[in-house]
């Protein structure tokens, strides 16, 4: 897809996020909204995914294609929006976010088989060892998919996080692209106040990884060009780790920035007034 396309698709999917989380009350606009660029990115242009008849294909196995896991799982929202609008379930089904008897949860769980999601997460620190999982699976088995996975920030505090990291280069996991979501924050306020993380660059280049920065996370011409930066440097030992830069509640004026939109709902005056500045360019739901 051209980027003007892309871009068109992220406007979507950041309305369907404020909705979605205004309608059920609950849920956690701030990260789906920065991360919005790269999972539209990773779905609409870059993994290769199952597909039959121009329609994609959930397998549970994930055999010959490439996976992605959210550690983070508070921002399902921007996930289940991407998952829809590529068409792994319907559209219209993102109307029961977060509501009784729903397949969309408030952290992705596997129980209610929705299609698209292979892992239940949000209890953070997990994502990166099941990632790594998967990605040494693969490489057993001679499979040629890349295995990308998101956290965030504040999860970088996360012991677990670090015993992953150890394993990665030590067992060669060259087939492996983790992100960190660097906006900042987290639900107590700035990351710098709460655990300072401190040069998670040079931490994870003294563990053994490949570091790469995208320093503009919601342009998605930046966005685009560390992907295949990221994609590039596969296969010569070292796993990747991309420092994504991005912006607390991208999009929306009054949520840019700040902690407080971390796990917040939009009331009515607040949801009109971030719709009004998101374009519609797919049709809600």
């Amino acid at each position: 897809m051209e980027i003007e396309q892309l871009e068109k698709v992220a406007s979507q999917v950041r309305r369907d996020i404020v909705r979605m989380v205004h309608g059920c009350q609950s849920g956690h606009p701030g990260g789906s909204l920065g991360c919005t660029e790269l999972l539209v990115a990773l779905y609409f242009e870059r993994m290769k995914l199952k597909e039959n008849d121009g329609k994609v294909v959930f397998d549970m196995n994930g055999k010959d294609e490439d996976l992605f896991f959210l550690s983070n799982g508070h921002i399902s929202p921007v996930w289940y929006s991407v998952l829809a609008r590529k068409g792994y379930f319907p559209v219209s089904e993102l109307a029961t976010f977060r509501k009784l008897n729903s397949r969309l949860q408030g952290h992705p769980t596997t129980h209610e088989h929705l299609e698209g999601i292979r892992i239940a997460s949000g209890s953070l620190g997990q994502g990166l060892s099941v990632a790594l999982g998967a990605a040494t699976a693969k490489k057993l088995n001679n499979d040629k998919g890349t295995v990308y996975v998101l956290m965030g920030d504040g999860e970088q505090q996360e012991g677990q996080v670090w015993e992953a990291a150890t394993f990665a280069p030590h067992h060669q996991v060259d087939n492996l692209i983790a992100f960190i979501d660097l906006n900042g924050q987290q639900i107590d306020g700035p990351t710098v106040k709460v655990m300072n993380n401190r040069d998670l660059g040079a931490k994870y280049e003294a563990f053994g990884w490949e570091v790469i920065s995208i320093e503009e996370g919601n342009d998605m011409a930046a966005v685009l060009k560390g992907l295949y930066e990221a994609k590039g440097r596969l296969g010569h030992g070292r796993p990747i780790m991309v420092l994504l830069h991005t912006g607390m509640g991208y999009g929306v004026d009054f949520m840019m920035g700040s902690h407080k939109w971390h796990g917040v709902a939009p009331n009515d005056e607040q949801l009109a007034a971030a719709l009004a500045q998101l374009d519609e360019t797919l049709g809600d739901y």
